[in-house]
């Protein structure tokens, strides 16, 4: 059993504690929410530990999970769907003709851009899915218990909900945005890798940008099946007939040893 720490100990240790740059990165409006440092000094230390974390796991610029919290939430859906059997879909979002918005209008409009397009996108996707900034203008989404029609129906919404809310450079001046999307689902009952999942749903992207951009590809639901009859060829040496078994254990009664 371990002794807890003096209330009075761990204040005079907070005020010891070379915070500047932590609370830095947590930023002022998240400082001004931190319980009192002297009256609840846990309370506090375990606000700025969570604080932390959150910064670490998210885009600065977007808001949305950055690339680190993605591996994470792939590797645990690849994990889920190889025991479970259950369906989960990643698509790749890509901003068309992106460079010529930072190219135009220079990278400040297009960094707001980018908000515009991740607010869109939070606003098309449960709570539950995971929305990420993969790098550059795109994006990743991880739908976790997502039906073939589902995933078709939630990419063709976010793909019509980004053409038709032009993004606004300046108050008089509307730019057209459009994406493209590309999706693939997780091998069902298959040890995969982030790697290849990602691999995968790109391919299906580039397929999109192929065809003239502003598209959704998703590659069909893989059939992972099996049938009765691979069963018993999978168990046929693992299971002993009933007859078989009978005279085997009949074989092991104290009468025949």
């Amino acid at each position: 059993m371990t002794t807890p720490f003096p209330t009075a100990s761990l204040a005079s240790c907070i005020d010891r504690l070379q915070l500047g740059e932590a609370l830095a990165l947590l930023g002022r409006d998240a400082c001004g929410q931190l319980p009192d440092a002297q009256g609840d000094p846990v309370a506090y230390l375990q606000a700025v530990v969570d604080g932390l974390c959150n910064v670490s796991l998210r885009d600065p610029l977007t808001g949305t999970a950055n690339r680190r919290q993605l591996m994470t939430v792939l590797e645990g859906e690849l994990d889920r769907v190889a025991r479970s059997g259950d369906a989960a879909l990643l698509l790749m979002v890509d901003i068309d003709h992106f460079k010529t918005v930072n190219d135009t209008y220079g990278h400040n409009v297009g960094d707001l851009a980018l908000q515009h397009v991740a607010q869109l996108l939070q606003e098309c996707v449960r709570p539950m899915d995971t929305l990420a900034r993969y790098g550059g203008e795109e994006f990743a989404i991880v739908l976790p218990a997502c039906q073939p029609a589902y995933g078709k129906n939630v990419a063709d919404r976010i793909r019509q909900m980004v053409a038709s809310q032009p993004f606004y450079a300046s108050p008089g001046q509307a730019l057209p945005l459009t994406v493209s999307i590309g999706g693939a689902y997780a091998l069902q009952w298959i040890r995969s890798t982030n790697e290849l999942w990602i691999e995968r749903a790109d391919q299906q992207l580039y397929q999109a940008k192929n065809l003239g951009r502003n598209r959704v590809c998703i590659e069909p639901q893989p059939d992972s099946t099996v049938t009765a009859e691979e069963k018993d060829l999978l168990f046929s040496g693992l299971i002993m007939p009933t007859s078989a078994a009978a005279e085997s254990i009949s074989s092991m009664s104290p009468g025949n040893v």
